[in-house]
């Protein structure tokens, strides 16, 4: 059977330490997420990420990189992205051009990212723009989810010629309420229907497109009194049963306040991990936490470990194939040669 690495964790810094090696040599460990602190110029950043793949070539290596706010690496010649509500503004005015410029975004995006190495983004943002979010905000494309459907499908487009998959967030839906899930638990009281209908349009449009999503960290109580990632009634019987995907599901970061509180009870990080798990994400995030001595991510690994030794949890072999789907196929262009790719070249261009 394959061995299942559900894990997706953080490195410290521009290097990797000797704490972090043996954590990513680890078999429960299945990719890395980067930050801004591991970046320092461009050449840094490829070796970073030629030495994670000497360790391990199976690593997914990650990173949120959308545009606008939401930009990992800005410096030493990567493009500035405009956030995605600039492209819902354009597409009020005229709607085709708009579209080419989400795919020149999504291409310019995947192609500098591996570029330098890294694997996937989390991208595109497909909650719905009501104004009112304050950690979705402008991340948004637009209000009318079939806008953000056909901008999204467009920005796939582009990730895809470049190599990169997609990942939907926050499934089914982040933009309604407005506290922030990395502070506090959101609390969406609206209907099944009314958030099939709305929010979680996307997900059925874009359901044969997306390689992955991210459930939101957010309580539908008329649903489940669980969030959405902790969810199975929201990952198992809606996201795979109602609306037929088939592809890798994300937990949002575990480090956030709201991810680790499952009905009045502060769970540890492995039970955390345990529960999302169980619910049906194929893999689960734990961020910012290789900072120091790291001794939460070695607490995670070593969780995890007893849990599958106790039989709590095992294993899948369906969630290890849809991690390794992720993972880009075929060789990238070197920094210098993208440079002179002319698709690259006319994509920049038409990036607004």
């Amino acid at each position: 059977m394959t061995q299942h690495a559900p894990l997706i964790i953080d490195v410290a810094g521009t290097t990797l330490t000797a704490s972090d090696r043996p954590r990513l040599r680890h078999p429960l460990v299945g990719g890395v997420i980067h930050f801004a602190r591991n970046w320092q110029s461009r050449e840094q950043l490829t070796a970073l990420n030629a030495e994670i793949k000497s360790l391990r070539p199976d690593l997914l290596i990650c990173v949120d990189h959308e545009g606008g706010r939401v930009q990992r690496f800005r410096t030493d010649g990567f493009t500035h992205l405009p956030p995605m509500r600039l492209l819902g503004e354009s597409w009020l005015k005229d709607a085709l051009p708009a579209t080419q410029m989400a795919t020149a975004c999504g291409f310019v995006l995947g192609s500098e990212l591996r570029a330098c190495g890294v694997d996937f983004s989390f991208a595109p943002v497909l909650d719905l723009d009501y104004g009112g979010s304050s950690v979705i905000g402008d991340r948004a494309f637009a209000r009318d989810p079939r806008v953000v459907s056909l901008l999204a499908k467009s920005l796939m487009h582009g990730l895809l010629q470049a190599g990169l998959q997609a990942c939907g967030k926050h499934f089914p839906g982040h933009g309604f309420v407005k506290a922030d899930s990395h502070t506090a638990i959101p609390v969406d009281r609206r209907s099944l229907k009314a958030i099939l209908a709305d929010d979680a349009a996307p997900y059925q449009w874009l359901g044969g497109s997306l390689a992955s999503v991210m459930p939101a960290h957010v309580i539908y109580p008329r649903v489940d009194t669980r969030p959405a990632g902790f969810s199975a009634r929201w990952l198992q019987d809606i996201l795979r049963g109602k609306l037929g995907f088939g592809g890798a599901i994300f937990s949002d970061d575990l480090s956030m306040a709201a991810a680790r509180v499952l009905e009045g009870r502060e769970l540890t990080h492995t039970q955390a991990a345990l529960a999302a798990l169980a619910a049906g994400c194929d893999m689960v995030l734990l961020c910012n936490q290789s900072v120091g001595d790291g001794h939460v991510l070695d607490a995670l690994i070593d969780g995890l470990t007893e849990a599958q030794v106790k039989n709590q949890w095992q294993p899948d072999e369906a969630s290890e194939l849809r991690r390794l789907a992720l993972l880009p196929v075929g060789p990238a262009l070197d920094w210098e040669a993208l440079m002179r790719q002319p698709a690259y070249m006319q994509a920049v261009f038409q990036v607004p």
